[in-house]
């Protein structure tokens, strides 16, 4: 023990009994970066906050559960088992779980896979069911293309149905016009379908560029005009089939048809390599091309973008033509697929497509990897909803109401943040996918 001199004891040297003094920290120390979150936190905040991703799974979680409930209301010998639910309420339950169980059951083995034909050990039997899927989200690839690279430069294209009934025509024709040789016939019907589309979807980016004619309502009237000219084509004797009660359109050639790639027993086709092609020339023209540099900057701010000298009115222009060429390969699809066992024109030749289109990028947030898997999805309703009608007695139009209820809840995320009691804004998962996504937003 120290004792201090006033204490009579020996001196000593004085502790330093205050604390040193902490150097600064220097500048850099103070900006490194913070920890990096482990891929386990990055999922829970994810899902806690609600990301594009997590809404959109719940969304889809949310649309099925909403077809189960129309599934039970649907079926009156359920129905009948609630009138008596508080005395036995299994029995209601158990009726209603069934029901649902079922057709989803039925839903799946009617999309990806059914576990009972892998005793045949016959590969196409085993593989049917992801045929249809692949083959019925052929078009919709296209078709969600076309939209989003609208959407992509701040244009709004609903007229994916007349340019798919241009694409159409111009196949249609291009393929019992001429007879060619097999590949080069068909190259001329590709060709001469994008080329329609396109040529009628600029149409309207003409007039969107020079008139500033709101391209909501031309595209509208245009989807009129193609449909009420299709109509009148088919009563010529240019296209129209002789000695047929029923307008439809002179048969194509079977070298314009598109090949199918495992056999003549599954559908899958030509088509998707097409599509996939088309994903492909989508991402690269928005990320790595100038001109879809352009597009993105056009679509964010069309203001800014004229400032910057950019051309605003070729940029819509040629937004236009490209999401024509898309939708007019929807028209090779449907006139040179599988589907069309005649491979002619039909006055509903679009079947509704055009539509669904719309859907399909919004699911997809018009990312090229997102259109193709919502193409997927859908096209896994329209293959598995067959099946599920004719197993579980469940009407497909159950099929539209969940394909609704999706794109309803990813068009409104605060929905489905509300629902799910998910946590406030986060980046990608608010707004409105119109204004946020589509304009100017990075491809992935």
């Amino acid at each position: 023990m120290s004792h201090t001199p006033e204490e009579g004891g020996e001196p000593v040297a004085p502790r330093d009994t205050e604390a040193p003094e902490v150097p600064e920290a220097p500048e850099a120390a103070s900006a490194a970066p913070p920890p990096k979150r482990s891929y386990g936190k990055a999922v829970v905040d994810a899902v806690v906050t609600g990301n594009s991703a997590v809404v959109t799974t719940l969304a889809i979680l949310l649309a099925l559960v909403v077809g189960g409930i129309l599934m039970i209301l649907s079926n009156q010998e359920v129905l009948d088992k609630y009138a008596y639910f508080f005395d036995d309420p299994g029995d209601a339950l158990s009726a209603s779980w069934h029901q649902v169980r079922d057709a989803y059951v039925a839903l799946f083995k009617g999309s990806i896979v059914d576990p009972g034909t892998f005793d045949s050990n016959y590969a196409p039997y085993i593989l049917n069911p992801i045929s249809e899927t692949v083959t019925q989200a052929t078009p919709l690839i296209f078709g969600g293309l076309s939209v989003s690279v609208a959407f992509r430069a701040g244009l709004f294209n609903i007229g994916a149905q007349g340019q798919l009934i241009a694409g159409a025509i111009v196949a249609a024709w291009a393929g019992f016009q001429f007879a060619l040789p097999t590949g080069l016939h068909l190259v001329v019907v590709v060709v001469g379908g994008l080329l329609g589309g396109a040529v009628y979807a600029g149409l309207a980016g003409v007039l969107k560029a020079r008139f500033g004619a709101h391209e909501v309502i031309v595209t509208i009237m245009l989807n009129y005009i193609a449909v009420f000219f299709l109509s009148w084509l088919l009563t010529t004797g240019t296209f129209r089939q002789p000695n047929q009660p029923q307008p439809l359109g002179k048969p194509m050639h079977d070298t314009a048809v598109l090949p199918r790639l495992f056999g003549d027993e599954l559908r899958v086709n030509l088509g998707i390599v097409l599509a996939l092609a088309a994903v492909l020339l989508y991402w690269w023209l928005l990320n790595r091309s100038v001109l879809g540099f352009e597009l993105r900057a056009v679509g964010a701010n069309p203001d800014a973008a004229r400032t910057t000298g950019m051309s605003v009115s070729r940029a819509q222009i040629v937004a236009m033509a490209f999401a024509g060429a898309m939708a007019g390969m929807i028209g090779v699809s449907q006139v040179a697929g599988p589907y069309n066992a005649g491979h002619q024109l039909t006055q509903t030749i679009d079947a509704g497509l055009g539509f669904t289109a719309i859907t399909v990028a919004l699911l997809g947030r018009t990312k090229p990897l997102g259109v193709v898997f919502a193409a997927l999805l859908f096209g896994a309703l329209q293959a598995g909803g067959s099946r599920m009608q004719a197993s579980a007695q469940v009407s497909i139009d159950i099929v539209t109401v969940i394909q609704a209820v999706i794109v309803l809840c990813v068009a409104a995320p605060a929905l489905v943040r509300t629902i799910f009691r998910l946590k406030g804004a986060h980046k990608g998962g608010e707004g409105s996918l119109v204004a946020k996504e589509t304009a100017g937003a990075e491809a992935v």
